[in-house]
């Protein structure tokens, strides 16, 4: 096997995927079959700086570089050859947000994530406008905030993208996005899968009086579907990813998507009746729509498939980051303790603990909003764990509490989709750190959805892996074969995988303790207007 990788890394039949998450930057190598070759990755960390959460640029290419390098020295440490040229590239990104350059290319303000919640009003005057939900982290909503907000840096604007946009055009020279990414940028016609030419329109008219030098259209990228080629590495682009100078320019790349999509990808949910749940330090579901729905939804953003059609998509922005502060405790007492053991037993003991705790979590409470939740309608938040005098306070029920509010404000968001609008579900396919212990975010994610939930053998592959596919797709499809036909027929065919369908009792359960989390938003309400 390994001389048959060693000839597709030498022969240039690889394919490179990078995503560049909340805390992560991956890069994947993948073979002809579709299999990991070598990877690399890189920690990184968002910081709050003048009330905008942001990561620098500095730390984007550091982390990018970072990654492939590792991942290029495992490829000559295991394989004895030097990385020349690769198949196609592909890149994805944390979706949303504002990146904005002037007409010298000069980044105009910090980038401004997807994390931040202060484009309220941008928000609900564009949804009044379109009659379609505007989502706060949305591109178009960062826009038009500036615009609302009065600053100065808007009329300078040349070109505005995304993360995963803009590292594309540095590196090609094509100011594209695939239409999945695009459409958490600004609403997507399904019909033609271009930007909606009519609320394009409307924009325009409403910012008229403010007689900027520009019409959204002109600072908008170009959408392209998945297949699609968006351009080649440039030798500029080539230096700028792999710093030892190893890598030759005109490697294709594939249109730059987002998570959102890459996870459809890996989890083989393109197609309708399927959907996927990527939970780690956010929670996003993303259910492929037979049909439209039937009226806007403010908790519902409507997005796409990397081919462009329809998706729901419930998104909060808080899932894991509080448990995982609360694990990092338990490691601090074990190591004040003198005990020796590693994150994933430590993970894997509490997680299990979990499944013994009461169904509807004993009565306890808690909050993991480290940033505000749309979904709730926080613009801050502040973490919280309350009880009652009588609760049943014990660890299985400490867990499964933190476990179970993790998802919280997302069931709100799917109960609209599966109990308001009857949208059909066969199966959820999760993927994220949340999953990481077998069985245990499966059950409790069964328990709150009432669906059946499946974790694939590829799934801790993420993203990276996704947009990997994605390139892949884009060299090797057949003819006129479909991205759906070229997951199920050559990716997935025959692969395993388990599914956890949900349990009576921790459905009731859930039910009980998603009355009690509703009740409690006074308390963590009260917490954000009192406590500093």
């Amino acid at each position: 096997m390994s001389f048959d990788v060693k000839n597709a890394i030498q022969s240039g039949k690889t394919v490179l995927g990078i995503e560049l998450g909340s805390t992560r930057i991956k890069a994947v190598l993948i073979g002809e079959d579709h299999v990991s070759i070598a990877s690399g990755a890189h920690d990184w960390e968002n910081s709050l700086e003048n009330n905008i959460w942001t990561y620098s640029v500095d730390a984007i290419w550091k982390g990018i570089q970072d990654s492939y390098t590792k991942m290029a020295n495992q490829v000559k440490e295991q394989y004895g050859v030097t990385l020349h040229t690769i198949g196609a590239i592909g890149f994805s990104g944390m979706m949303h947000g504002y990146v904005a350059f002037n007409k010298s290319d000069e980044l105009l303000v910090p980038f401004r994530t997807w994390r931040n919640n202060l484009q309220a009003q941008a928000s609900a005057e564009l949804t009044e406008l379109f009659n379609f939900h505007i989502p706060q982290r949305w591109s178009i909503a960062h826009l038009y905030q500036a615009i609302l907000n009065g600053e100065e840096h808007v009329a300078n604007i040349s070109f505005q993208t995304t993360l995963a946009g803009y590292i594309h055009w540095k590196l090609t020279g094509q100011k594209v996005l695939g239409v999945g990414e695009a459409s958490g940028v600004f609403p997507i016609d399904i019909h033609t899968k271009q930007f909606n030419t009519t609320m394009i329109n409307q924009f325009n008219e409403l910012i008229a009086s403010r007689n900027l030098p520009w019409k959204l259209e002109d600072i908008l990228p170009a959408v392209l579907s998945a297949g699609e080629s968006a351009g080649a590495l440039t030798a500029e682009g080539a230096k700028l990813l792999d710093v030892s100078g190893e890598l030759q320019a005109g490697i294709p790349l594939c249109p730059p998507e987002g998570d959102a999509g890459t996870g459809m990808v890996a989890t083989n949910s393109v197609a309708q009746r399927t959907g996927n749940v990527s939970a780690g330090t956010s929670v996003f579901a993303m259910v492929v729509l037979e049909k439209e729905l039937s009226k806007a939804y403010e908790e519902i953003d409507l997005v796409t498939t990397p081919t462009g059609s329809l998706v729901a998509m419930a998104h909060s922005n808080n899932c894991s980051s509080d448990l995982n502060v609360w694990v990092g405790l338990f490691e601090q007492f074990g190591k004040a303790m003198g005990m020796n053991f590693d994150m994933n037993t430590l993970y894997g003991t509490l997680y299990n603990l979990a499944l013994q705790g009461d169904a509807d979590c004993g009565g306890l409470l808690a909050y993991g909003y480290l940033s505000g939740e749309h979904m709730t309608h926080f613009e801050e938040g502040r973490p919280l764990f309350v009880r009652s005098s009588d609760s049943n306070f014990n660890l299985p029920n400490f867990m499964r509490v933190h476990l179970s509010t993790a998802l919280g404000a997302l069931k709100i968001g799917m109960d609209i989709l599966l109990k308001e609008e009857g949208v059909k579900l066969d199966e959820i396919l999760g993927h994220g750190g949340l999953f990481k212990t077998k069985g245990v975010g499966q059950r409790i994610m069964a328990g709150a959805l009432n669906v059946p939930v499946s974790v694939m053998e590829t799934a801790g592959e993420g993203g990276a892996w996704g947009i990997a596919l994605l390139a892949s797709y884009m060299i090797n499809k057949s003819g006129n074969e479909t991205l759906e036909e070229y997951l199920s027929s050559k990716v997935f065919a025959g692969q395993a995988g388990e599914t956890i369908a949900p349990d009576a009792k921790d459905v009731e359960g859930f039910e009980v303790f998603m009355e009690r989390y509703k009740r409690g938003l006074a308390i963590e309400r009260a917490a954000v207007e009192n406590l500093i």
